[in-house]
């Protein structure tokens, strides 16, 4: 009877286990619906910057510091090791630009930030690796280090030096930028013409191809990359083991130590190329306070994201365009952004609907009808509002996509060699 009992267990297939992975037909539906979402909000609200050509490269500019410092904790918790650091190791990388940058130009300026941001990484290995610190108070540890330091190394290296002060280093050259050729001028006619879905896609092409700097394609080439190595290589393999099971990567002969020393350092580095970034592009020199949180704002990314470089892209890209859009236009972009909202939220009210999720359907449901009652009651938003609208759409993203979030399963748990004997 046990062995007939045995047999028939063994004869049933295994229940598949879905995947939450999205195909690519399915991405690219979405962001096909996407862009027809914005047409018609543009075309509604008569806020043409929704998808304007200076909007967008502004946003792809915006979210390049936020995506280093996101994938900067990727790699850092892949490992297993929690970098809420990410924030004083881009302090220490605009600093290093801004100090180099304007003695020796501005791709040294960008070495020095990287091996600045690298330092505080290996502080942060030192401390959670080796002698097996709490990831959080270490992280506290480096950004308040960070801004400390900086702070110091300023009045030592830029006070009395012309263009230079206490708070800020002299002026930085900047980095070229590059177009794709005979393109620019008859995308610039098409969104012109603000016609419906092709001014809007003619407007996203031109501000993703024309005027980009160079760091921004290192950026873009170096997140691509990151998803390779990661996902596509056995180094990649080992590492994310690390995060996952350190004690049967160990039994597999995976030097765990090693491995998460290289992913915090290079995690400093990624944080460090935000911070150059910054430095260098987004600004002409260090300026204290440069950063403004985009550390947090990365780790934040990241966690949308799902711990994985497409994911961290979009967030970092919705943080960027939010940003720009309240910089570039104010309060009419951003009125027209609660209409995007609403209708956003009850198309996503439908989706859970479908999924028998209806707690969650009603709660999006009832959201977007206040977004739309506030969009039609009003003619513009506070000045405040606005100001905020970044730090808000990057929280009502986060609280939408929470229940589908999986961390590395052994982030931030202590290891130590031989633990698993």
């Amino acid at each position: 009877m046990s062995s007939a009992r045995a047999t028939t267990t063994t004869e049933q297939p295994p229940a598949k286990r879905r995947s939450s992975r999205l195909s690519l037909p399915v991405v690219l539906l979405g962001v096909a619906g996407a862009l027809v979402l914005f047409s018609l909000v543009r075309v509604i609200s008569g806020a043409n910057d929704l998808t304007s050509s200076g909007t967008i490269g502004a946003a792809l500019s915006l979210a390049v510091p936020i995506g280093m410092a996101g994938l900067g904790g990727l790699w850092a918790e892949r490992a297993g090791v929690v970098n809420i650091g990410l924030e004083g190791m881009m302090i220490l990388g605009t600093w290093g630009a801004g100090w180099a940058g304007y003695q020796y130009g501005p791709w040294t300026g960008v070495l020095v930030g990287v091996g600045m941001g690298a330092a505080g990484g290996l502080l942060h290995a030192i401390a959670t690796v080796t002698f097996g610190v709490d990831h959080i108070v270490s992280g506290v540890a480096i950004n308040i280090l960070g801004l400390g330091v900086t702070q110091f190394l300023s009045v030592t290296a830029f006070e009395g030096v012309r263009g230079g002060g206490e708070s800020q280093s002299p002026p930085i050259a900047n980095i070229r930028e590059v177009s794709l050729p005979g393109i620019g001028e008859p995308l610039l006619e098409l969104e012109r013409k603000h016609l419906f879905l092709l001014s809007d896609l003619a407007g996203i092409l031109r501000g993703v191809t024309v005027g980009v700097s160079l760091l921004t394609v290192v950026a873009i080439l170096l997140l691509i990359g990151s998803f390779y190595v990661l996902w596509r290589t056995p180094f990649g393999l080992r590492l994310r083991a690390c995060g996952e099971s350190p004690v049967a990567a160990e039994s597999l002969g995976v030097n765990v130590y090693l491995m998460k020393y290289i992913a915090v350092i290079a995690s400093g580095g990624f944080a460090g190329i935000g911070g150059a970034f910054l430095a260098i592009v987004a600004g002409n020199g260090y300026r204290e306070g440069q950063t403004a949180g985009r550390g947090f704002i990365g780790l934040a990314a990241m966690i949308f994201g799902n711990w994985r470089p497409g994911g961290l892209a979009m967030g970092a890209g919705l943080f960027g365009y939010t940003d720009a859009l309240q910089l570039r236009s104010g309060v009419e972009s951003v009125h027209a952004l609660l209409l995007l909202v609403g209708v956003a939220l009850l198309l996503v009210a439908v989706w859970l609907a479908s999924k028998q999720k209806l707690v969650s359907s009603a709660i999006c449901a009832v959201l977007g009808a206040a977004f739309l009652v506030w969009y039609v009651r009003t003619d513009e938003v506070p000045g405040d509002f606005t100001t905020m609208t970044p730090y808000l759409a990057t929280l009502l993203v986060l609280a939408l996509a929470s229940q589908r979030l999986r961390m590395p399963a052994a982030d931030g748990l202590p290891y130590r060699r031989g633990q698993g004997g």
